[in-house]
């Protein structure tokens, strides 16, 4: 705001940059301009200020859908003066050249008439749609609905301001269909969790199973390897055994027939013995046998000769004495 300070029947102003001040004399402009410092005579003298930096508004709308659901918007406005000079002949900007302040409320004035122009074109947006198509859209689409309706309308233009941006910070349905809307939502959400806990767990499980097959897979190829093991060296052992019978049936069969070769070795030594013994004189085999008798005995302690047996001997020696051919 301009700064006045006053000496008796005369005053000063002393304005910012940012503002823009008009003097009127008698109904007509006597100074225009930004920043303007100058005396003038409080008597006499019409002043108003009016601010050339951007204002911003709070835009707030409470609306119903095309299906007659409550819907509320959030957002700001900005906008700032164009003509100055035409928007001081439309709304007031007098100041109070005792203080220096707004004789009236211009600011609000002109927040109230572009709220007005938000408000019509926010709620025919939301009458042409149903609230599910307004959330889905999000608020991006009704801005850019705002910025053009507020660029193209002539009421503006007419008092000389314009609309510099808008900005939607919100567009959400009411608290109670908010939760309804959000219900499937979450139960989508907690389906697929529980699906994904379900993955899981039937990931575990079969990790669990595999893990359980691969085990006994290793404990039915050891058994089958210690079978084999088992087997071959039954194998082992039966072919062992049946080797060592083998060899125990050659070494009988060669000692078989090395006692049947010495047994007939001796059958035969002792049959020519005999042949040569049958054609032996009896007193010769007598002798024969006496020699063989005194060979295995050590000492002959008693010896008796009977009369009958000498007799015998000698009567056998005159025989074959007698047999013997002549000299």
């Amino acid at each position: 705001m301009a700064s006045i300070k006053n000496f008796g029947f005369l005053a000063q102003l002393r304005s910012d940059a940012s503002n823009h001040v008009i003097r009127y004399h008698k109904g007509n402009i006597r100074q225009s301009g930004r920043g303007l410092v100058f005396w003038f005579v409080p008597e006499t003298a019409s002043i108003a200020e009016l601010p050339m930096d951007d204002r911003e508004m709070a835009v707030f709308v409470n609306g119903r859908s095309q299906d007659f659901q409550a819907v509320a918007i959030q957002g700001t406005l900005t906008w700032h003066v164009v003509d100055p000079e035409l928007l001081a002949t439309r709304v007031d900007f007098s100041l109070g050249l005792g203080k220096g302040t707004y004789k009236s409320e211009p600011i609000q004035r002109i927040e109230t008439r572009l709220g007005g122009l938000v408000n019509q074109a926010a709620l025919q947006y939301l009458a042409q749609a149903p609230v599910r198509a307004l959330l889905d859209a999000g608020p991006e689409p009704l801005r850019n609905q705002l910025e053009a309706v507020l660029a193209a309308d002539p009421a503006l233009g007419e008092i000389g301001i314009a609309v510099t941006a808008v900005r939607l910070t919100n567009l959400a349905p009411s608290s109670e269909l908010e939760r309804a809307l959000q219900t499937p939502t979450f139960e989508a959400l907690q389906q697929k969790a529980d699906q994904a806990t379900f993955e899981r767990r039937a990931l575990a499980v079969e990790k669990e199973r595999a893990i359980a097959e691969n085990e006994l897979a290793n404990k039915t190829e050891l058994a089958r390897r210690e079978m084999l093991l088992i087997t071959q060296e039954a194998e082992n052992a039966r072919n062992r055994a049946t080797g060592h019978a083998e060899a125990q049936q050659v070494e009988a069969a060669a000692e078989a027939e090395r006692i049947r070769t010495v047994e007939s070795a001796k059958a035969e030594a002792e049959q020519a013995r005999m042949t040569i013994y049958r054609d032996l004189p009896p007193a010769v085999m007598l002798g024969l046998a006496a020699r063989e008798l005194a060979g295995k005995l050590d000492t002959i302690e008693h010896l008796n000769v009977t009369p009958d047996l000498l007799a015998t001997v000698l009567g056998e020696f005159r025989r074959d004495t007698s047999a013997l051919p002549p000299r």
